[in-house]
């Protein structure tokens, strides 16, 4: 691993001997992106072409000819000075006119990763990693702009972001800041985003990048209820493990915008970073502003190798630590069981059911706190309704854990019902617009996070509950998008901040609430997956990845997430059939063999289950335990089939000794022949026996000749392959 410089200054070059990234210098002046991808030696100006002269254009200051800003690859392109390309930072100085002109002032390489306050960002140990910092700055608007480059020494990836100061002696309004933007030659691109709604999240949209601006983003104020913040550009004809990738994400929890302009000669700007639509931001004299990190993935192996990259970076260096190698608890949930209508004999019936059955979550979800059994009241007082629980919490958890259960307790913290005391007293803590009546999602507004005595409320609310040590996990959702967004605490001209101020005030909170309580298992929830970001997993180690718990749907819904997520962050769980969302029929098996690569969970009554269903599901939860460590630590893979109607995905332990492959057939059909699948990861050189039917392959075999699926006519149907080395 190492940054080096050439020797007369012009040209900087980052590898760990897997990848490279090149910054050209030109006329000591503006910095030019070169190249990203494999590894190289070294960089001697191959590629680099002068275009024959565009008509109806300006020229470069110096009068080179055929040189002009139009054509040239930036690092961190502005608008103004005859680049129209996308801008990267767009401001507006003391002339009121968005004309930024930055020019190159030094470069060196930091001792260790700079921090980025008040922001989720990556993390590493000082031989882990190595962080170039380029200063770069515009006299004339008052402007100072540090670029950060890290590169990890085992991941292949850049994690960027930059610190923007003014100084000057006027304001400075920001419009337009984006964490990362990359220069890529021309020739043909797919572009793979993952896009969806509640219920039916991270499906996979593959097209042909065309001339233009293609976009995805949010302005809900989340992440991810439409589109991840997250694309990719794939050379065409990408599988699941050949083809070259380029995998871009943002490490943030609210609004942004990922886009990407193919110029009319094929040339192609890739950027992400907070959404322009929904962002301003004033900088006096002395202040200064930092972007959200973005990562920067490359892969030389096709999506697979995308997938592990992207898996390394948050396990390792995204994840709180205390979390990365825990075992996560097999839990019940009670939403599908009780719904609102929770009480004491209830929660004591499942949880003695759970306990024999060996689960060993019982999680308590919404209803707990409400005056009735229905979504009309009382968010945000967070008081436990003693008629409904007599002994409030202390007493429900007390039950729990005499059943030798951990006990988990759903929140729903930034929101908060009309009909409620806090309301009543604060109606100016909400998100709104004055003279607007607030529109309602759920019977809910949102408080406005950005305020320190909301965030202090809260912070002050969950301490009374945590503090006790009688909770051992939460599950924190948000269940509706930001609406009416503008804040009271800030004067007309700032509203433009409303929306980063919010997500700067959940961080804000998060921060102190799992530093205080790091042996609290937190997951995240929006709806399901709609904060379903890296962001977040900066703070809670896991997440629910949808409401939507139908197994043939969550085939699609996690084969879309863990693209981008270890299958240790995403909650899978095990419903009843006909599925409460979809109405489909499933078997008990399918249901379970589709959650089990995945934080296994059960979110039904298991007063409704027969004796043989319980049964079933204790076999289930035991093998689960005894394979969960190496399936959470091992490597998740995907395998290519041209047959669309089965997806296999497996998953091999850190040494290689095991595999679990999970195949789903999604319907029966008599015209189709028999699915195979090429198992990934394996060792070439080992044998492997199938515990199931004791024949042995040879890992090489299994790699690149692969397993039949067996003709079973039904639809729905999972095949499960276990295969230990010999």
């Amino acid at each position: 691993m190492s940054i080096t410089f050439h020797s007369d200054g012009s040209i900087v070059h980052l590898t760990n001997g897997t990848i490279s990234y090149v910054i050209e210098l030109l006329d000591h002046t503006y910095l030019l992106h070169r190249y990203f991808g494999q590894a190289i030696r070294a960089w001697h100006g191959t590629g680099v072409t002068i275009p024959s002269k565009r008509s109806y254009t300006t020229e470069y200051a110096d009068g080179t000819q055929n040189l002009y800003f139009d054509a040239l690859p930036f690092e961190y392109p502005t608008p103004g000075r005859s680049d129209y390309r996308l801008p990267a930072l767009t401001a507006e100085g003391p002339s009121g006119a968005a004309v930024v002109d930055l020019k190159f002032c030094s470069w060196q390489v930091l001792p260790q990763k700079p921090a980025v306050p008040g922001l989720p960002m990556t993390f590493s140990a000082p031989d882990e990693s190595e962080t170039l910092e380029i200063v770069c700055s515009d006299p004339v608007a008052g402007i100072k702009v540090y670029l950060y480059y890290t590169i990890f020494h085992d991941l292949n990836i850049i994690t960027r972001h930059q610190r923007i100061e003014n100084t000057g002696k006027t304001a400075i309004r920001l419009r337009n800041v984006q964490s990362l933007s990359l220069e890529l030659p021309a020739r043909d691109y797919e572009l793979l985003t993952l896009y969806g709604c509640h219920a039916k999240e991270a499906n996979q949209s593959r097209a042909l990048l065309h001339q233009g601006v293609q976009r995805i983003g949010s302005c809900y104020g989340s992440s991810s209820p439409r589109h991840q913040p997250f694309f990719a550009l794939l050379q065409p004809g990408t599988t699941e493990q050949t083809g070259e990738i380029y995998g871009f994400q943002l490490i943030y929890s609210g609004n942004f915008s990922a886009a990407v302009e193919k110029d009319t000669f094929g040339q192609v700007r890739a950027q992400i970073g907070l959404n322009p639509d929904t962002f301003t931001w004033t900088l006096e004299p002395g202040e200064a502003f930092d972007t959200p990190e973005a990562v920067l993935n490359y892969s030389a192996n096709g999506l697979n190798g995308m997938r592990q990259g992207f898996h390394k970076l948050i396990r390792n260096h995204i994840m709180p630590p205390r979390w990365r190698d825990a075992q996560r608890p097999v839990l019940l949930n009670s939403w599908e069981a009780m719904y609102y209508d929770v009480s004491l004999d209830k929660i004591e019936t499942q949880a003695q059911l759970a306990k024999e059955l060996g689960i060993e979550l019982f999680v308590l979800d919404d209803g707990w706190f409400r005056a009735g059994n229905d979504s009309r009241s009382s968010m945000g007082d967070w008081t436990c309704n003693q008629n409904k629980l007599p002994g409030g919490i202390d007493r429900v958890a007390s039950i729990v854990h005499a059943k030798g259960l951990k006990f988990g307790l759903w929140f729903e913290p930034e929101a908060v019902s009309p009909n409620s005391q806090l309301y009543r007293t604060h109606p100016d803590w909400i998100v709104h617009v004055p003279g607007y009546a607030p529109v309602e999602g759920r019977h809910e507004y949102l408080l406005d996070l950005g305020r320190a005595e909301v965030q202090q409320y809260l912070l002050d609310m969950l301490h009374g509950y945590l503090a006790g040590g009688q909770i051992d996990y939460i599950k924190w959702d948000m269940n509706r998008p930001l609406t009416d967004v503008a804040s009271s605490a800030l004067p007309p001209g700032r509203q433009g901040e409303a929306a980063h101020r919010y997500i700067l005030g959940l961080y804000a909170v998060l921060d102190e609430i799992t530093r205080c309580y790091p042996d609290v298992l937190f997951e995240g929830c929006s709806s399901g997956g709609a904060r379903f970001d890296a962001g977040m997993l900066h703070y809670f180690p896991q997440n629910w990845t949808s409401d939507n718990t139908d197994a043939c749907d969550r085939v699609t819904i996690q084969s879309g997430f863990d693209l981008l997520y270890p299958q240790s962050t995403m909650g899978a769980h095990v419903s009843i059939t006909p599925n409460h969302q979809t109405g489909r029929s499933t078997t008990l098996d399918t249901r379970y063999q589709v959650c089990r690569l995945y934080n296994l969970g059960y979110e039904l009554d298991l007063t409704l289950c027969t004796p043989e269903e319980r049964d079933e599901i204790a076999r289930q939860i035991a093998a689960y335990k005894a394979q969960r460590s190496w399936l959470m630590a091992g490597t998740l893979f995907h395998s290519q089939s041209s047959d669309q109607n089965c997806t296999a995905w497996s998953v091999v332990s850190p040494d290689q000794t095991q595999c679990m492959m999970i195949v789903f057939q999604k319907l029966y059909n008599p015209l189709s022949s028999c699915a195979r699948f090429a198992l990934c990861g394996l060792d070439p050189a080992s044998d492997y026996r199938d515990t199931a039917t004791g024949k042995v392959y040879g890992g090489d075999e299994l790699m690149q000749i692969g397993l039949t699926v067996p003709l079973v006519k039904h639809d729905f149907t999972t095949f499960c392959f276990h295969l230990v080395k010999i």
